[in-house]
């Protein structure tokens, strides 16, 4: 057979473990060519198994046992592209007794005798411990505890003296997650083992080939023989398969007299591995170890099941999530504050800890983020490219920003409306850990008579590191959430967009019809005047003319700052906000004589807030209520200091607001409030622009129907 280059560190990545050039001497290895013939043997099949063998003898004039004939014959009839699953029985050679398992793998026909000590008997009675702890296995409702009962019962039906539980992160790291042991054998619960202690090439045979064991660690490897210049066996599937020497290294430095690994693969990727140890070494009956196979493999299934109820729970919520903030979207007119009232249910389906919303440049922020690095966060994502940015470490961030953003280290930025710079960017806290090591998790470069070579540790007591500067990675149902949340966004925004022209469409057609009314009146006016008319009359009529104009193009300037995202530009002073409320109600009952306004107030009561900015918001909230309350009915303005807030009430004797129309009360343009007949002048503005300067200065305006009177309440902070 063809030599074997030896391993170094050039080569220890692509160490060709699965054409060893041998096998393990607890048994022997026959292979033969697709006619049958004798292609490959073990050096100590002759003698084990008492043949004459050379090469290209035909399997068919071997001294084999009859039953091994017609499992080799069962084999080759129902190959399949080269291959044909393991075909198992019991046979007797002299006073030995073996394992034969006969299979097909690229077109050769491998057939090995592994050596049995155990009775069969014995090996029945371990074969339905097995079948009993599969009927446990099945009734466990979590991950862990599925993982610490396989753990229990395949050290029972095995006899190893530890079996611990793998579970591999998306770095192919593993976590000893569940552990059975020798009570005087040192725990390797809780503790991490890195990537490189199973390289690609070893994590592919695990996939492909499910068990592997080492009888003994101290063994002499027996060389295959056979055709020279043919190319390598492949013992991909084979149960006598030789073993890396840096593995057999690597076991001997933890005290591991045998071995077996069982690996879980889920959804074709290996997630997890059952390792077990034995102090000395042990030869397991290849029935008993199929046993624990499909333990792994009905264990395996079992953690799929699981992890797709929790990402159908998952996916679930996040549904409800997503109608929910499509809902409100649609309806309101500031995409990124209808975010924040989702914030805590946006948090739970992100898996995130604190949320920052932007659009139109401005930034607002849910959870302990600092506004100032908020904005530097929004600052540093990308202007084109990709709708989703994914950060999982402090390191994937700008440098120049990396110093100040501690404790967040994780980011989910989600670009739902690149036309206004809408961002929703979902944030996760730096996970200050310590990983639990078992040893150094580095490999150790020795010089010996041959150079370099590559010598696994040599330790294996735990080695602490502290791991700062990461957050939890966003996981793959995690992300899913997140597109989808975020195709949702994208159509309620382009939904807005066309509801925005629409909107400005009519706008204008209201205002070039609203505006001509008071023109024509003022154009009448001057006519009057020229011709000797009476002045005083005119001149009343001219100036309440240029006053409604004056509101109308003053509500659509700030509602075109509103929207454009330039805010109103608030200058906040030490304002008596009794005086202001006098002087407006005074103006108020003057141009309305048979209006009746009731006011409560204190004598004196002082905010921080822009009074100009709060005398519209009171304007707009009075002609509200004389606009849309019962004739005749008075108007009462209240004005009080509650627990360090001022909260103002305006209210009017009229029906309930109707619950179809709630959502859209704040709305600019409402047919309820143009169509109105007793509100020709309006353009439905006055709402939305009140509700902007209340939140413009930390405040909030509620509206709620009280004792049959519709109640407008403004809540501001006093200190502004």
């Amino acid at each position: 057979m063809q030599a074997i280059d030896p391993v170094t560190l050039d080569n220890c990545a692509d160490e060709p473990i699965h054409i060893p050039g041998s096998i393990q001497p607890h048994g022997a290895l026959l292979a033969f060519d697709m006619a049958g013939l004798l292609l490959a043997w073990s050096d100590n099949a002759a003698q084990l198994l008492g043949l004459t063998l050379a090469l290209g003898t035909p399997l068919a004039q071997l001294p084999l046992r009859a039953e091994v004939q017609a499992a080799a014959t069962d084999c080759v009839d129902s190959m399949e592209d080269g291959e044909a699953p393991a075909i198992a029985l019991e046979v007797a050679i002299g006073p030995l007794r073996f394992d034969c398992i006969v299979h097909a793998y690229q077109g050769r026909l491998i057939v090995e005798f592994e050596l049995r000590d155990v009775p069969s008997d014995a090996v029945a009675a371990f074969a339905l411990k097995a079948h009993a702890a599969i009927d446990r296995l099945k009734r466990q409702k979590s991950i862990d505890a599925l993982l610490q009962l396989a753990t229990e019962q395949v050290r029972a039906i095995t006899g190893f003296d530890r079996v611990m539980a793998y579970r591999f992160h998306q770095d192919d790291s593993g976590d000893v997650t569940a552990e059975a042991r020798r009570e005087d054998l040192e725990p390797y619960l809780g503790r991490r083992y890195p990537a490189s202690d199973i390289p690609a090439q070893a994590r592919r045979l695990y996939i492909i080939n499910t068990l592997r064991l080492i009888a003994d660690t101290g063994y002499t490897p027996s060389p295959l023989r056979g055709r020279a210049g043919d190319a390598p066996l492949d013992l991909s599937h084979s149960v006598l398969r030789s073993v890396s020497p840096i593995h057999i290294e690597y076991l001997q430095n933890m005290g591991v007299g045998a071995s077996m690994s069982v690996s879980i693969v889920v959804a074709g990727r290996l997630w997890g591995l059952l390792a077990c140890h034995h102090m000395l070494p042990l030869q397991v009956p290849y029935s008993i170890r199929m046993a624990a196979d499909v333990m792994a493999q009905v264990l395996a299934s079992l953690v799929q099941s699981i992890e797709a109820r929790e990402r159908a729970r998952l996916v679930e919520a996040s549904a409800e999530v997503r109608t929910r903030v499509m809902e409100t979207l649609l309806h309101h007119d500031e995409p990124a504050r209808a975010l924040l009232q989702h914030a805590p249910a946006l948090c739970q389906s992100l898996q995130a800890e604190a949320l920052v919303v932007t659009q139109y440049g401005k930034v607002m922020v849910h959870g302990e983020v600092d506004a100032e690095l908020a904005a530097r966060m929004v600052a540093s994502l990308p202007e084109g490219g990709a709708d989703l940015v994914e950060r999982s470490a402090i390191g994937d961030w700008p440098l120049e920003m990396q110093a100040a953003l501690a404790p967040w280290a994780g980011l989910l930025a989600l670009r739902f409306d690149p036309a206004t710079g809408g961002w929703l960017l979902a944030l996760r806290r730096e996970q200050i850990h310590t990983i639990r090591w078992a040893g150094r998790p580095e490999k150790v470069v020795r010089t010996g008579p041959l150079g370099p070579r590559l010598t696994p540790r040599g330790s294996f007591d735990e080695w602490r590191e502290m791991v700062r500067g990461r957050a939890v990675s966003w996981d793959a149902a995690e992300k899913l959430a997140a597109s989808q949340l975020l195709g949702e966004m994208h159509r309620a925004s382009m939904a807005k967009h066309v509801e925005t022209d629409r909107a400005r469409a009519q706008l204008l057609a209201m205002l070039g019809h609203d505006v001509r009314g008071p023109l024509h009146s003022i154009n009448m006016a001057a006519t009057v005047l020229q011709h000797g008319g009476a002045a005083s009359t005119m001149s009343t009529r001219i100036q309440a003319s240029s006053t409604r104009m004056e509101r109308l193009i003053s509500q659509v300037l700030d509602m075109s700052r509103i929207n454009g995202g330039l805010g109103l530009g608030l200058e906040r002073s030490e304002v008596d906000l009794v005086l202001l409320l006098q002087d407006l109600l005074d103006e108020v009952r003057t141009a309305h004589a048979d209006l009746r306004i009731d006011a409560s107030m204190p004598a004196t009561l002082s905010a921080l807030v822009d009074g100009d900015r709060m005398m519209q918001v009171v304007s707009n909230l009075v002609s509200n209520a004389r606009h849309h309350g019962m004739h005749g009915e008075p108007i009462e303005v209240i004005l009080a200091e509650q627990d360090g807030q001022v909260v103002l009430e305006v209210r009017n004797v009229a029906p309930p607001i109707p619950a179809e129309l709630l959502p859209m009360l704040y709305s600019p343009l409402k047919h309820a409030s143009v169509g109105n007949v007793r509100n020709r002048g309006g353009l439905g503005l006055g709402l939305h622009i009140a509700q902007e300067i209340v939140q413009q200065h930390g405040g909030q305006i509620a509206y709620r129907y009280d004792k049959l009177q519709v109640v407008f309440a403004v809540t501001l902070p006093r200190a502004g």
